[in-house]
């Protein structure tokens, strides 16, 4: 299934939540989540663009293939043209972890990040917060049409729309999250 969200990098959180508050969106929650992404020891997911990402986003666990679409490797900041993305929910974080690395994947890296929710008319409006870099707004809907829609909603210029991975935010900022073993608030950026 094709994920369909955007991105807007470097944004001030509290004029996003304010103006999501006036065009009538409703704040759903304030979450903080933490993955381990995995990889074949040879890392032929991450040459295909592709990853397995477990995530423990307190009220569930979900385990997601993630693969970026029509990936341009003419440089740092080219959009994509999407996202595939295949997710289930699982039950327990640390053995859905050692049941992975029972089936010979290596774990690529451990990330926490912060986020806060808000959902207007069948679109998620999400803030990221990542250590090391700055926030961005997230929107993800059912149709691009939507998010359009959103983009409208919300008076942001769509050529700052990027389509593409948060990994792809921290190699904007110069950092290769292929070097890092753990992203975390308490830790910051640490190196393999």
């Amino acid at each position: 299934m094709q994920e369909i969200e955007a991105k807007f990098l470097d944004i001030d959180s509290e004029k996003i939540q304010k103006k999501l508050e006036e065009i009538g969106a409703k704040k759903v929650g304030e979450y903080f989540y933490r993955r381990r992404v995995f990889d074949y020891p040879d890392w032929r997911l991450d040459k295909d663009h592709s990853w397995l990402r477990l995530r423990d986003e307190g009220e569930k666990i979900t385990l997601s293939f993630k693969k970026r679409l029509g990936v341009d490797s003419s440089g740092v900041g080219v959009n994509d043209s999407g996202m595939e993305e295949v997710e289930i929910v699982v039950n327990d974080f640390d053995n859905t972890a050692e049941l992975i690395l029972k089936l010979g994947f290596i774990e690529k890296h451990y990330a926490e990040n912060k986020r806060i929710r808000w959902e207007k008319d069948g679109i998620e409006f999400d803030i990221d917060t990542y250590p090391g870099i700055n926030p961005y707004l997230e929107i993800e809907s059912s149709s691009w049409g939507k998010v359009d829609e959103a983009i409208r909603f919300l008076e942001l210029n769509p050529n700052d729309k990027k389509i593409f991975s948060g990994n792809q935010v921290y190699a904007l900022n110069g950092i290769k999250v292929g070097e890092l073993r753990r992203i975390s608030f308490d830790e910051g950026l640490v190196k393999r």
